[in-house]
Parts: structure tokens; sequence; C-alpha cells
């Protein structure tokens, strides 16, 4: 680990990580808003991702929605990374009290963290529009539950990921409860994420605490406000 990070942990009592899209493409999982992300959209689908994760083109287009979601969101042999496993280990000996991040994909759960607030949601949940009965993704993937890939519950109705699609809300309870953790951090570490995408990105405005480090590849509109600004790989940053 960084000299300089491990020494802010050091003298941190209540840490928190707010991350995002790099701290998972270190595990594996292509980032669908870079380039090759929406090139490779476009030449497949003949949409943008951000068309086909959209609540209306959910509605409209059904199966192909399901069709990119499966192929491209759907990362089954995933593992943690030094990253999060890190945070799951700060977290277990009381430093880190919680986690707000942008990713899908319950690899911080995965990695032994109890406190994520996901902020767009999980692939991990599935629920199904007609009676709410809560599905999980081994089903909504197995084809003998699908439609032309589409996953139906035994009531009939459709069984939608619990994943906050473009022009749904954020959840109010997750915000909120990120909202209090960022408020009470003494230490707020961001990773992997260009902080472009709002509302999540502004919710580092509530932090008032002592230390604010920022890890990441690439310059962010918030390098001047941090402590420590470390350009680097989130994983070799974070490796104890």
């Amino acid at each position: 680990m960084d000299d300089r990070l491990k020494q802010i942990i050091d003298d941190s009592k209540a840490i928190v990580f707010f991350g995002g899209a790099g701290v998972s493409t270190e595990s594996g999982i292509p980032d669908f808003r870079s380039e090759s992300g929406l090139y490779h959209a476009q030449q497949v689908y003949g949409y943008a991702p951000e068309t086909m994760l959209s609540h209306s083109f959910y509605k409209s287009h059904t199966e192909m929605f399901f069709k990119y979601y499966k192929e491209n969101l759907i990362h089954l042999d995933a593992e943690p990374n030094e990253a999060h496993k890190t945070l799951a280990g700060l977290e277990a000996d009381g430093k880190l009290i919680g986690i707000v991040t942008q990713n899908i994909d319950g690899l911080h759960q995965k990695a032994g963290s109890k406190q994520v607030y996901e902020l767009h949601g999980s692939v991990m949940r599935n629920f199904c529009e007609k009676c709410g009965k809560a599905y999980d993704l081994d089903y909504v993937m197995d084809p003998a539950n699908c439609d032309n890939g589409v996953p139906y519950c035994n009531c009939g109705g459709i069984v939608k990921p619990d994943v906050v699609l473009y022009e749904e809300m954020l959840n109010d309870d997750t915000v909120s409860g990120a909202v209090n953790a960022i408020s009470q951090a003494d230490t707020l570490i961001i990773g992997g994420t260009s902080l472009v995408v709002y509302p999540a990105a502004g919710l580092i405005n509530y932090f008032h605490g002592k230390h604010l480090v920022l890890i990441n590849k690439d310059k962010t509109s918030a390098d001047s406000r941090a402590d420590l600004v470390i350009n680097d790989s989130i994983g070799k940053v974070m490796k104890l």
C-alpha cells in the first residue's frame, strides 16, 4: 500500500470509501461507458448503452434489453480484487464504516464487506414486477425460467433486475444511508471514478472530515480539494 495512504488510514477512525467503475474493471469487468464499450454496443446491438439501459427501452424493447444486459453486465466469474479485499479488511478491523459504490456487481459483498450502499442497485437482486417476489441472479440467467431471454416469475410477471436504469430515480434509503455515512466520516477515499456521473458524484459535498483521498488513473474535478491524489491502479495502491 502507498505509504502516504497507509499513514492517513492509520490516523483514521471512520473511513468511507466511494467507488466507481475503475474498482470493477480491475476484476475484469469492462466499463460500458468507455469508448470501446460504446463502439461495441453500437456495432453489435445498434444502440448506445445509455439507450438500452434506460427504463423506456426496457419497457419497449424488453428482449433486446435483457440480451444486452445479460451479455454485458453479468460477469459470473468475476472475483474481488485487492481493493475489495483491503476494504473488507478495514471494515472488519473497525476502521471503515461504509462503502458507497456506483457498481452493481456485488463484488464488495463477495469480498466480505457488510455496510455497502449500492447507489445503482445490484444484479444480484431481482424482483417480479407483478407480485414482488424476490429472485437471485441464477434464476434470471437460467434459460428454463425465460422466454426469449426475458425471465418470468411463477405468477407470469417479468422479473426485473434491481438495477437503477437511466430515467429512474436512485433509491431514497440508499442515498440517505450514503449521505449519513459520508457526513460522519473522518476520511473519505474516492477510487476508480472520474466523478462525472450525477447525482452520485455530488455526494462528496457531504464530506466535512479530515482527509480526502482520490485514487484514479486519470485526473478528476475534485483533485484540487484532496489531501492526497494518486493517479494509479486502485488495486495496486490499496494492496496490503
